[in-house]
C-alpha cells in the first residue's frame, strides 16, 4: 500500500542512514576514536558493538557506557569531552565525503505542505554546520536537532512550541527511531537500505512497520 505522504504536516527524518549513507562511516570512527586514545582492539570493538545495538542514541550516552562499562574508568567531562573532539575529527571527513540520499529534492517537490525536520542522534550543532556545508539545510525549513537532546525530548519540546504538527511521519533506520516515533504519536516508515540493525525485519515483523528500501520509495 502506497503511502500518502500529502496527508503530513511534519516529516521528521533521521540523518545517519535515512538521509545520510554514514552509518558505517560514524561506526570505523567510534573505533578509530577508542583506538586512537589508547583502546585495545576488544575494547574498542566492544565500544562499536554497543554503538550499533543502540542505533539512534547519542554518543554522549554512549561514550558513558564506554568508559562505566568497558574501561571500568570513571566518567569525567574531561574524559568525555576528550572522546567527543577525537571522534568529531575523526568524523569530520567521512560525512563531508558520502552520499546523501536519492530523491531529496523530488520528495521536497511533493511535499510542499509539509515542514521538515532532522532528528538525529548525533551532535546538535556539528549536523547544523555539515548540512549547511553540504547545502542540505535549506530542505528541513523545521530545524535541525540532534544531541545532548534525546529524541524524545525533542519530540516533546518542538510538538509543545507549535513546530511539530499533525498528523506527522517520521522516517528512520533503527529501534529507537521507532519507539521515540510512536510514544511522539507520530507515523513511522523504517528505511532499510543503509540501516545497521542485524535483526530489522524481524523487528518490524513483530512491530508491524511499515518498510521501505530509501527515501525513493516514499515517492
Amino acid at each position: 500500500m502506497q503511502i500518502d505522504i500529502k496527508k503530513y504536516k511534519t516529516i521528521v527524518f533521521d540523518c545517519d542512514g535515512v538521509v545520510l549513507d554514514s552509518n558505517l562511516v560514524k561506526t570505523a570512527a567510534y573505533f578509530r576514536t577508542a583506538k586512537n586514545l589508547g583502546a585495545t582492539d576488544t575494547e574498542a570493538q566492544a565500544l562499536v558493538d554497543y554503538h550499533v545495538r543502540l542505533g539512534g542514541i547519542s554518543r554522549y550516552h554512549k561514550f558513558d557506557y564506554y568508559l562505566r562499562e568497558i574501561l571500568h574508568q570513571p566518567v569525567t567531562d574531561v574524559a568525555i569531552q576528550a572522546l567527543l573532539d577525537e571522534f568529531s575529527r575523526e568524523l569530520e571527513v567521512g560525512l563531508m565525503q558520502c552520499a546523501v540520499a536519492d530523491g531529496l529534492v523530488d520528495l521536497r517537490k511533493a511535499t510542499p505542505q509539509a515542514n521538515w525536520m532532522i532528528l538525529s542522534g548525533g551532535d546538535q550543532q556539528e549536523i547544523r554546520t555539515l548540512f549547511d556545508k553540504r547545502n542540505l539545510s535549506h530542505f528541513f525549513d523545521g530545524g535541525l536537532f540532534g544531541s545532548p537532546d534525546n529524541k524524545d525530548t525533542v519530540l516533546a519540546r518542538e510538538k509543545t512550541n507549535g513546530n511539530l504538527h499533525y498528523p506527522a511521519l517520521f522516517v528512520g533506520d533503527s529501534k529507537y527511531d521507532f519507539e521515540a516515533a510512536t510514544r511522539a504519536g507520530l507515523d513511522f516508515v523504517f528505511l532499510s537500505d543503509w540501516t545497521e540493525v542485524a535483526d530489522w525485519q524481524m523487528f518490524c515483523q513483530v512491530n508491524q512497520i511499515r518498510v521501505l528500501n530509501n527515501l525513493m520509495s516514499l515517492l
